[in-house]
């Protein structure tokens, strides 16, 4: 993108059908490499945890270019049961080395700037308390791929609910991590949230052993045995997701209580 992609949408480019403007209030850094974007979107309908959202950049000479970005946040409910959403969403972006797309909004995109927001998307990948409540969830989130399944995590604690989650983080190095001090917080709780986070790199003080990929026989210790019939989400690099997927099924967890959510190489 050139440098004229700070221009304001929707001023010099008329928003097609589906799209709408949304401007960025707020940048929280989360690890050096990625940072979680606050997005006020005006009309925004709600979102259920583990939806989607496209968000599309336009240069002044046309160009453009789209990325979709797992919503971060959990719902977001209006005064009212029957009102409109506060329009606030948050995503987290990391950066992708040489990407096109990532390192602007995550070291440019200024506050106060507009960009087009699609959505929210996807219906499968989705938790919510009012339907959900009561079934243990496992969470199984490889690098950033622990976004959607966080909008999970927040959206349990919004709605004050018990229900049993267990989550298995596996990251790079402990500079990778997301959501560091809110998972600490949240397991501190002792409220039904347990979060076991493992490294694949490099360790930090509070690793729970050296640096590796993630066992069968840990994930069965830290999970929740298949004979419980768990809600299963899984999310991360499609590798980390074929393996992991595999190891549950041949554990015994039915394929069909097993919901996947992969990412490929991308131009970022």
């Amino acid at each position: 993108m050139t440098d004229a992609t700070t221009a304001r949408l929707g001023e010099r480019y008329a928003v097609r059908s589906g799209w709408q403007v949304a401007t960025l209030v707020e940048r929280r850094i989360e690890s050096p490499s990625a940072a979680t974007l606050v997005l006020d979107v005006p009309g925004w309908p709600g979102h259920q945890a583990g939806q989607h959202l496209d968000l599309r950049l336009t240069a002044p000479d046309g160009y453009t270019a789209e990325r979709s970005y797992s919503v971060a946040s959990g719902p977001t409910p209006g005064s009212g049961p029957d009102e409109p959403s506060t329009g606030r969403v948050e995503i987290t972006v990391q950066r992708v080395r040489d990407g096109e797309v990532s390192p602007y909004l995550v070291d440019a995109f200024p506050l106060g700037a507009a960009i087009e927001v699609r959505g929210p998307i996807g219906g499968w990948f989705v938790w919510d308390a009012a339907r959900d409540a009561g079934t243990p969830v496992f969470l199984l989130a490889g690098g950033s791929g622990l976004v959607p399944v966080m909008a999970m995590v927040r959206a349990r604690r919004q709605a004050g609910d018990r229900t049993p989650f267990r989550l298995i983080y596996s990251v790079r190095t402990a500079e990778d991590q997301l959501y560091a001090d809110e998972l600490d917080a949240l397991t501190a709780r002792g409220d039904g949230f347990e979060a076991s986070t493992i490294f694949t790199r490099a360790v930090s003080l509070k690793a729970l052993r050296g640096p590796r990929r993630l066992t069968a026989s840990e994930l069965a210790t830290w999970g929740w045995p298949p004979e419980l019939e768990p809600k299963v989400y899984v999310c991360g690099p499609t590798g980390f997701v074929e393996a992991v997927s595999r190891m549950l099924v041949a554990q015994g967890h039915d394929p069909a209580r097993v919901r996947t959510e992969r990412f490929g190489p991308a131009a970022g």
